[in-house]
């Protein structure tokens, strides 16, 4: 195939418009409660179709702001933000609404492939990222991005390009699904025995009085830190670049996933770097919780990794197995984040697990437990595990099929 053919056209040409939304002021709030219009912030991009958003905005809003609602299949942008935020990109599945930090692109499927306009701006973020302007905190404007260049073949060879790529996020969207059901049964088992207390045979124990309600007889009410040591991390000096750039996975509430395991981090430190640290490398199921910043974010390694101080690592003591510590942490999330210990913002401190009261069942009954969920969390790692596969593949693929090197029009049908 003759990469001459991938011309370079400005986004404005490749789109019927080029827009931002705006924010309903937050002191009306009638333009929030009730609402029936997605809303959605650079939070929830995420690289693929959105799922419904955390916000929704009236029909006031629309009205009385300079709020839009922009179509189906409109493309979104995040403009500025640190880290990940900025130029992180969406796809609407439904007409919804903005804030003011995304840019909203609908694209003239005249002249462009509206899944393949998305994957040529994905696969030139980091050129886009090169002429952001700003400090501290880099931003795009929209004449910016109307201004940069995608390359653009023929229609028909952008969708024989966009099938192929779109066909690696649709099998990473269906077992995200799965995993979310997995999860999602895991949780419920969890609360059904030890939460709802009806765990195979409850019927044959009375209930009778603690600090906590009523719990089966034998059960006990401790401290979590008898259930678990809770275990600090650290980080090695950033100024020194022997400490950086190693094979281990640094784990920080930035790499907190929304899902169980986490099978890698943004930075990652050498050995040396490791020693002159406080963190240790923690072992696979360690559970982890932000306890900084972003608080409450529970996940267990994939694979070994260090931390930094800004999160807990949690081992269970004898008899408590990992699963089983996990969806307890889980479960007393609201407690830690609504207990923090911050002065001057949100912190979980050792104290707040010291204070936190947990009821401990038998070890026979944790061991049985464990024995019947152990299976859901390996299917949801191997879940995992494909997702990160079908993820370097495409991206391998993507700038060999926006450049011209891979001849689509010779593949298989």
């Amino acid at each position: 195939m003759d990469s001459s053919s991938f011309n370079e056209i400005p986004i404005e040409r490749l789109c019927k418009w080029v827009s931002s939304g705006s924010t309903p002021l937050r002191s009306r709030s009638d333009f929030y409660d009730g609402g029936v219009i997605d809303w959605y912030k650079t939070g929830e991009l995420k690289d693929w179709y959105l799922d419904p958003a955390e916000e929704r905005i009236t029909e006031k809003a629309l009205k009385e702001t300079s709020a839009k609602l922009f179509p189906s299949n409109t493309v979104l942008m995040a403009m500025y933000g640190d880290g990940k935020t900025i130029t992180s990109m969406g796809i609407l599945r439904a007409p919804a609404a903005t804030n003011q930090a995304c840019l909203a692109m609908l694209v003239d499927e005249e002249v462009c492939d509206q899944r393949y306009f998305f994957y040529a701006l994905k696969g030139r973020r980091d050129l886009l990222l090169k002429v952001a302007s700003g400090g501290a905190q880099r931003n795009l404007s929209g004449k910016l991005i109307k201004e940069f260049l995608l390359p653009a073949p023929s229609l028909p060879l952008q969708r024989l390009i966009a099938g192929i790529l779109s066909a690696y996020d649709e099998l990473i969207e269906n077992s995200q699904r799965r995993i979310r059901i997995l999860e999602t049964m895991a949780r419920a088992l969890y609360r059904e025995w030890f939460v709802h207390f009806r765990f195979p045979g409850h019927e044959h124990l009375p209930r009778v009085p603690s600090p906590l309600g009523e719990i089966p007889q034998g059960w006990e009410v401790q401290p979590f830190t008898e259930v678990a040591d809770v275990l600090s991390g650290g980080t090695p000096k950033t100024s020194t670049a022997d400490f950086w750039g190693g094979d281990i996975p640094f784990f920080t509430p930035r790499d907190a996933p929304s899902c169980f395991y986490v099978h890698d981090t943004e930075k990652h430190i050498t050995e040396l770097g490791l020693a002159k640290c406080a963190s240790a490398l923690y072992a696979p199921d360690t559970v982890f919780i932000t306890a900084r910043g972003t608080v409450g974010k529970v996940a267990m390694p994939a694979i070994p990794m260090a931390m930094n101080q800004s999160c807990y690592a949690l081992r269970g003591k004898a008899g408590i197995a990992q699963h089983y510590l996990f969806l307890l942490t889980l479960q007393q999330v609201d407690y830690l984040k609504t207990n923090t210990g911050g002065a001057t913002f949100d912190t979980i401190i050792v104290d707040t697990f010291r204070r936190m009261q947990v009821v401990k069942p038998p070890l026979s009954l944790i061991a049985r437990f464990t024995k019947q969920v152990q299976p859901t969390f390996e299917q949801v790692n191997t879940l995992q595990r494909q997702i990160q596969t079908l993820r370097r593949t495409r991206d391998l693929l993507l700038p060999r099929l926006l450049s011209g090197q891979i001849d689509v029009e010779a593949l298989p049908a």
